[in-house]
């Protein structure tokens, strides 16, 4: 599956946040990328505010483009505040949520742990990162030495973060549980998802 592979702290620079994890890098220069340096920007349009938002959750979930407007295609056929079940699509796939408990140190140290068939859900592995999960769905580490050592560094390794409360955590059975969806208060998204859907409605 394609996937973005280039300089992540360029990234995290353009849109001025740590959109894959604390930079230190980023705090020495926290303004855009490019020769020019601190110099200010043209103003940005309207079209080019959404196209922001749009990339920053992007970027921060690991989708690509076609991906991502799936996601808010699905989304739109949805009850409810479209921008909002947007983000509960994003935080409930099955890579995310393996970031979310700790089991991996990043998304896309996530993604791979799925892809390669390390984690099961509801005793069954599934090896699909975007996996929907459901309310009580349970999510484990398979029980095989590889998969297990990769999980127990990753939780020693994450212990600055805390588990959300929509998730259940049994660090000693390396499993998770969905309690249930996220509200968007939550969530607290890095970027403004009615600006997404507003962009992606023109």
């Amino acid at each position: 599956m394609a996937r973005y592979t280039g300089p992540r702290v360029r990234i995290s620079r353009r849109f001025g946040i740590p959109i894959f994890g604390p930079s230190k890098y980023l705090e020495r220069r926290n303004y855009g990328p490019g020769v020019h340096g601190p110099k200010s920007r043209r103003k940005t349009t309207e079209y080019g505010l959404g196209l922001i938002e749009k990339q920053k959750l992007r970027y921060y979930y690991g989708l690509m483009e076609r991906q991502f407007r799936g996601v808010y295609e699905k989304a739109l056929r949805r009850r409810g505040v479209t921008g909002e079940q947007m983000l509960q699509i994003l935080e409930t796939r099955l890579d995310n949520v393996v970031y979310q408990l700790g089991l991996a140190n990043t998304r896309a140290g996530a993604r791979q742990m799925v892809n390669h068939g390390h984690i099961k859900v509801n005793g069954r592995k599934v090896s699909i990162a975007s996996y929907a999960l459901r309310v009580n769905d349970s999510v484990e580490v398979r029980d095989n030495s590889r998969a297990r050592q990769m999980a127990t560094k990753n939780l020693e390794s994450s212990t600055s973060r805390t588990v959300p409360d929509w998730l259940m955590l049994n660090r000693e059975a390396f499993k998770g549980v969905v309690m249930r969806i996220p509200s968007r208060a939550e969530i607290q998204p890095i970027a403004n998802e009615q600006a997404v859907v507003e962009f992606y409605s023109r």
